[in-house]
C-alpha cells in the first residue's frame, strides 16, 4: 500500500476539523440548555444549584474560547489544501483525479459550514 499524499492528508485534516468545529458547536447549545434548566429550577431544590450554575457557566466560557482558534486552523488548513490542489493540477496527467475531487469537497464543506455558522 502506498502512504497517503500530503494533498490525502490534509484534506482529511480540513474535515476532521469541521466536525470538530460543529461538535464544539453542539456542545455550546447543550450547555447554553443546561444553564436555562438550571436556572428555571426552584431555588430551593437543590443546595448545589449555584455550583451547578456556576461550573456550567465555566465550561459555556471555555467552549467559547476554543471556537476562533479552531476557525483560524480550518482557514490555515484550507489554504494549504487550495495550494496542494494548484499543485497536483500543475502535475498534469501524474495528478490523482479522485484526490482533488475529495480535496475540493472538502474545501466546500469548509466555507458551508462557516457560512451556516457565522
Amino acid at each position: 500500500m502506498a502512504p497517503r499524499s500530503q494533498l490525502e492528508i490534509t484534506t482529511s485534516s480540513v474535515i476532521r476539523l469541521v466536525k470538530e468545529e460543529a461538535s464544539y458547536h453542539n456542545e455550546l447549545i447543550q450547555q447554553e440548555a443546561r444553564i436555562k434548566k438550571l436556572e428555571s429550577a426552584q431555588a430551593g431544590e437543590d443546595e448545589n444549584q449555584e455550583y451547578m450554575i456556576k461550573q456550567e457557566h465555566l465550561a459555556l466560557e471555555e467552549t467559547k474560547k476554543v471556537l476562533p482558534t479552531l476557525k483560524t486552523k480550518i482557514a490555515s488548513t484550507v489554504a494549504d489544501l487550495q495550494t496542494l490542489i494548484t499543485e497536483e493540477g500543475q502535475k498534469g496527467a501524474e495528478s490523482n483525479v479522485a484526490h482533488i475531487t475529495a480535496a475540493k469537497e472538502a474545501i466546500a464543506k469548509a466555507k458551508t459550514a462557516e457560512r451556516e455558522i457565522s
